[in-house]
């Protein structure tokens, strides 16, 4: 029940432009279904696809909506996103971030899930704790971005990946930043907001209108999260 209780007050506290935002995504990835099963494209997503596309959609942007919330909901949602996501990226192969989903997101987000759990909000128990990265350890995080980004992209060029920049710049930089959440550091933010850059320059050259949208939500969410990480971490130092 309390979970339920949590789940309810995630959704209570969503504000009107994330309804929008939601709306409009539903409508896209609904009609790209509809679209796909009437008038079939060799060229486009196969219809099956589109169902997948339909899911993750709605998932993935209620688990943006909740995580740059620092709500523990957020991870039910995230975890049938990057399944299905895996699915599409393996079907186009885009084996980098295929790879990321999977290796890193799927175990990261159960992991993810326990210690978020672990560090309740004194507050709002359905929320984690924010922590902050030190001058240095924010240098190094970006040194090993870099470095992560050059040597992905070598071995993406190797096995003949599509778009292998965008890529390796994705995978590099999600690692990162989901390493980052599981420990509850607001800078994943700064992260995330780059590498959903990333992704919609990706989206744009590999036309999707479905996952362009969805990425365009999730960059718009990246500067909301930062703000709202910013302030929960500088409450939980004022409240210490």
């Amino acid at each position: 029940m309390d979970r339920l209780d949590n789940l309810k007050k995630s959704f209570q506290a969503m504000k009107w432009y994330e309804w929008v935002m939601g709306t409009i995504m539903v409508l896209i990835a609904g009609w790209a279904m509809i679209s796909a099963f009437l008038y079939p494209s060799p060229d486009g997503n196969p219809p099956w696809l589109t169902v997948l596309n339909f899911i993750s959609a709605v998932c993935g942007i209620v688990c943006i909506f909740f995580c740059a919330k620092a709500s523990i909901s957020n991870f039910a949602f995230g975890l049938v996103n990057t399944i299905v996501y895996a699915v599409y990226l393996f079907y186009w192969r885009i084996w980098g971030t295929f790879a990321l989903e999977m290796v890193v997101y799927l175990p990261f987000n159960i992991l993810s899930w326990i210690i978020w759990s672990r560090h309740r909000d004194k507050d709002r128990k359905e929320l984690t704790k924010a922590k902050k990265l030190s001058p240095g350890q924010d240098c190094i995080v970006g040194a090993v971005v870099i470095a992560a980004t050059v040597a992905y992209h070598y071995i993406l060029v190797q096995i003949g990946g599509n778009i292998p920049w965008l890529d390796a710049a994705t995978v590099a930089i999600g690692i990162i930043a989901t390493g980052l959440e599981m420990l509850r550091f607001r800078e994943q933010y700064v992260l995330w907001l780059i590498t959903d850059v990333v992704a919609v320059a990706m989206f744009i050259q590999h036309f999707d209108p479905v996952y362009l949208t969805k990425k365009s939500i999730y960059l718009i969410m990246a500067v909301i999260g930062l703000i709202n990480w910013w302030k929960l971490q500088k409450k939980n130092v004022e409240n210490a």
